[in-house]
């Protein structure tokens, strides 16, 4: 689950985007980031453009999630918010199991190395489809990107993530952090 942007309310975290319509109600396809049963037991979502809305109902689909939210009543209304991104308040959210992260948690973390040497600071966690990406910056700016599902990555909650020895050589350099940003941000 990923950081919102600057001009919606702080505390919340991307749970997903609407796919588009399903039936001729108003219900919503959703694309889940994560686990979509972290979102069974809330009852609003933050839509990009609209604000809070009531979660009325929310059903598995297959692979997917089917949500009817308050005030959205007809196909047209679900159509038109094919996009936009679904958002949930930091504090609503379910606890996860040890060794999972929403976004949030991760982000500010400081990262160091296995001898306590800081790396750098989390600014950002991107969903990178079967890899997450930690954005990692340093106090000089340099920015790398790091995966979070590597071997040589742990992270201990609330407190930092650490590489282990194993972490190759480069992922806080000018030149690797470039060339690889600069590839993500083309992909768009």
């Amino acid at each position: 689950m990923t950081k919102p942007s600057p001009s919606l309310p702080v505390d919340l975290t991307r749970v997903g985007h609407l796919l588009g319509p399903h039936g001729i109600q108003g219900a919503l396809k959703l694309y889940v980031i994560g686990d979509p049963n972290q979102l069974r037991a809330l009852r609003r979502l933050y839509v990009e453009g609209l604000g809070w809305l009531r979660l009325q109902r929310f059903e598995q689909h297959g692979a997917g999630v089917v949500l009817t939210l308050g005030g959205i009543t007809d196909r047209e209304m679900a159509a038109a918010l094919h996009g936009k991104h679904v958002y949930a308040h930091d504090q609503e959210l379910p606890p996860l199991p040890e060794g999972e992260y929403y976004y949030h948690e991760l982000r500010g973390l400081r990262v160091q190395d296995e001898g306590g040497a800081v790396l750098g600071e989390v600014t950002e966690v991107l969903d990178m489809g079967h890899q997450d990406v930690l954005v990692v910056r340093s106090d000089t700016g340099q920015e790398g990107l790091i995966p979070l599902q590597a071997p040589y990555v742990q992270v201990r909650r609330k407190v930092a993530i650490v590489l282990s020895a194993e972490a190759p050589q480069g992922l806080m350099s000018e030149a690797a952090s470039s060339t690889e940003h600069d590839q993500y941000d083309g992909g768009r």
